[in-house]
């Protein structure tokens, strides 16, 4: 036998040896990007339904959410004291690991006004 012989599906052997760790490791990091990207998406949504809290209006507070996190997001309202806690929350959904529970939050907390009303005035809504 010829050393040509010899190693002959060594290549195909070694391949399918790091094929599988190779996709996992990739599939990682695509996971890591995409929940890096939906926890921005989420801390923005956070925001801007703090500032339409701020407002008082809550309606235009729930559409920001659906606009900027997306039709999965879930917008939480608590009122804590004075203030009111803003918590939008998503699950993470990757087609690979739909079975998996991952949910994603963020939180912003708002000092409720009164639409822009100067002092005195009450508002008619």
């Amino acid at each position: 036998m010829t050393q040509g012989q010899s190693d002959r599906g060594a290549v195909t052997a070694e391949f399918a040896v790091t094929l599988p760790p190779i996709v996992l490791v990739l599939v990682g990091g695509l996971t890591g990007i995409s929940a890096g990207i939906t926890q921005l998406r989420l801390e923005e949504a956070a925001r801007a339904a703090a500032r339409e809290v701020m407002r008082a209006d809550q309606p235009a507070a729930a559409a920001a959410v659906q606009r900027l996190a997306g039709d999965s997001a879930e917008l939480i309202l608590s009122v804590e004291g004075r203030w009111t806690a803003v918590e939008v929350r998503s699950s993470l959904t990757l087609p690979v690991l739909s079975l998996l529970p991952l949910e994603l939050s963020a939180d912003a907390v708002a000092f409720p006004g009164d639409g822009g009303l100067p002092d005195g005035i009450p508002s008619t809504g």
